[in-house]
């Protein structure tokens, strides 16, 4: 199972970005990391590969936004052959009473292959199995289901968005490497950096390049869920205050 190692409070009212990271936070406070390929077992399984995750206050603020990031570094040429595992449970997964158990989970699958591929949303509802092995998909119809890279839903209930996206993230990874060499990828051509370290620091703003700008490549891609409702749907018995995290599992 892939899971996020990412654990965040905030308030539903205030801007959050929830990414991959470690720790615990007050409310309206931003979190900022990623989660690129960081173990050979994503590296080589890159549908299972979880990038970041977010919570971005909708433009009605009844409303929130929730998006989910998988397998970096699609370039271009590989986007329009790159789809989402059928045989993978991607799960938002939402603390509402403080306690670091999720109360309620929004499930996402796939059917099928190609660009028809379907989409299919669950949630958010008490999780079939809670803890680090919620991985089972509840036996319910799914409340939103349709193509991918097509918006889905209400504008008053859910929307649901599943398909390809420009990678938002911004780091210098080669230099990231160089500092600290024994994270670097087990293939392609930042595996050939050297083992040992090269560097101390990030590269000085306008000398830093964006790695995943993908340069003579073009930008990369990623696979994007992004699930816009109600904040209704995801308060609790702590009102306003959750914790968001997401996983990846087959």
């Amino acid at each position: 199972m892939r899971q996020s190692r990412f654990y965040r409070w905030a308030k539903l009212a205030a801007v959050v970005v929830a990414v991959a990271g470690i720790g615990t936070a007050g409310a309206i406070k931003l979190a900022r990391g990623s989660d690129h390929q960081d173990t050979p077992e994503v590296e080589l399984n890159p549908a299972a590969d979880m990038t970041d995750v977010y919570a971005f206050p909708a433009a009605s603020p009844d409303r929130v936004v929730l998006v989910l990031n998988s397998w970096a570094f699609i370039t271009p040429a590989q986007t329009s052959a790159t789809y989402f595992d059928p045989n993978l449970l991607y799960q938002f997964k939402i603390d509402d009473n403080t306690d670091g158990v999720e109360d309620k989970v929004i499930q996402i699958t796939f059917t099928g292959t190609g660009a028809d591929q379907t989409v299919e949303v669950r949630g958010p509802i008490a999780p079939p199995v809670a803890g680090a092995m919620g991985n089972t998909v509840a036996a319910m119809p799914p409340s939103v289901t349709g193509k991918i890279n097509t918006t889905l839903g209400s504008a008053g209930g859910m929307q649901v968005f599943a398909g390809w996206r420009d990678d938002p993230f911004f780091i210098d990874l080669e230099q990231f490497f160089r500092i600290v060499p024994d994270r670097k990828p087990v293939s392609g051509p930042l595996s050939q950096l050297p083992d040992t370290a090269t560097a101390a620091s990030f590269r000085a703003v306008g000398d830093a390049k964006d790695y995943v700008a993908g340069g003579s490549a073009g930008p990369f891609n990623v696979l994007s869920i992004v699930i816009e409702l109600p904040k209704s749907q995801l308060r609790g018995a702590s009102g306003d205050k959750i914790g968001i995290w997401g996983t990846i599992s087959r």
